[in-house]
């Protein structure tokens, strides 16, 4: 079970960036960038971070690499020694088939994380009952994350019905909609609102293409003659490992915007616009996201919170025109970048050596 702390945290809606990986230039652990993130994280005043999930690398996973449980105990280790006078959210990422997904929820659970957010990617052509039964094997271990991954980068697409019995699953208590797609969207947030489960689960956006309209947007349905509402509470992002000191400051303004009865939504949504062009740069679509993971590291590598952009598959890299894209995006909307605020945490985290 969540605790009361943790769970009223989830369900208020915060920032949970997606934590990546920090490497040398040799491919090895940087042990002291990794750690270095995670006091970002918290620094910058994120809710959250979620370890060993894509933007982590899944080749963490691999026997000559290894190193699944070593980030997400760094992690742990982080958030425990800095004795926050707050809750923070740990999710760790499960993935695999049931038998390795068991053994690592018991990893995370061992480590302290509150939620594991489980992968189905692992499952393509299998019937979807087959994926809930995994689901209700691994919720039996640690509290769920459910998580709809884009088929662009390995997910596969979900009926309503599967989400159904998805919500209906006891210990789920989140789900992660990152379908990139309005329908597929629609499908989860309209069966959580049926489910007898909907004051249960809360829901994060992880379609980084549409963050805030995903954040503004009330979904209403007549159920049983009254009208239930949804919304999407707080993100679980790639996006929000990147210039989360003003990914927190964004989800306070929309926060904001919602309780003044939508008084400044149209300047919201011109805010929707400069995030999706910034994700633009940063995920790469334009080269079907062959460049996410990099993209994400070189904003970071600029900044001085990582050395490089190395990642563990030798053909990761950016893409032709990414580093300009990511130039001019930073260029063009300075107001959604963090750059003065990890100047000033570099500088005290050097005063602490």
């Amino acid at each position: 079970m969540l605790k009361e702390d943790i769970k009223k945290l989830l369900f208020d809606g915060t920032v949970i960036p997606a934590h990546p990986l920090a490497l040398t230039r040799d491919l090895q652990l940087d042990e002291q960038k990794q750690r270095g993130l995670t006091r970002y994280y918290m620094a910058s005043g994120a809710g959250g971070v979620a370890v060993g999930v894509h933007t982590t690398q899944f080749e963490i996973r691999d026997p000559e690499v290894n190193l699944f449980e070593k980030v997400l105990a760094i992690a742990a280790e982080e958030v425990d020694r800095a004795a926050l006078e707050r809750p923070f959210i740990k999710v760790a990422g499960i993935c695999g088939l049931t038998g390795q997904a068991l053994k690592e929820a018991e990893i995370a659970v061992k480590h302290g994380y509150d939620l594991g957010l489980v992968s189905m990617a692992a499952f393509k052509t299998q019937p979807e009952s087959e994926i809930i039964a995994h689901v209700r094997k691994v919720a039996e271990v640690i509290p769920v994350f459910g998580f709809y991954l884009q088929a662009a980068i390995g997910g596969r697409v979900y009926s309503y019905d599967f989400w159904q019995k998805f919500a209906e699953i006891p210990n789920v208590y989140a789900i992660k909609v990152a379908a990139f797609n309005r329908y597929q969207t629609l499908d989860v947030v309209r069966a959580v609102a049926h489910s007898g489960r909907r004051e249960e689960i809360a829901l994060y956006t992880g379609n980084d293409d549409n963050i805030v309209a995903d954040l503004l947007t009330p979904y209403r349905f007549e159920i049983d003659g009254e009208i239930v509402e949804k919304r999407f509470v707080g993100g679980l992002l790639g996006h929000w490992a990147v210039w989360t000191e003003k990914a927190v400051e964004l989800l306070a303004s929309v926060k904001h915007t919602l309780a003044s009865g939508y008084a400044d939504a149209a300047s919201m949504l011109a805010t929707n616009v400069a995030v999706t062009d910034m994700n633009a740069a940063i995920f790469d679509p334009a080269n079907a996201f062959h460049g996410c993971i990099t993209g994400v590291h070189e904003v970071l590598r600029r900044q001085g919170l990582l050395e490089g952009i190395w990642t563990l598959n030798p053909s990761e890299t950016l893409s032709p025109g990414q580093h300009e894209e990511i130039t001019r995006v930073i260029a063009a909307y300075p107001q959604l970048v963090d750059d003065a605020f990890v100047a000033r945490f570099l500088e005290n985290e050097m005063n602490m050596i």
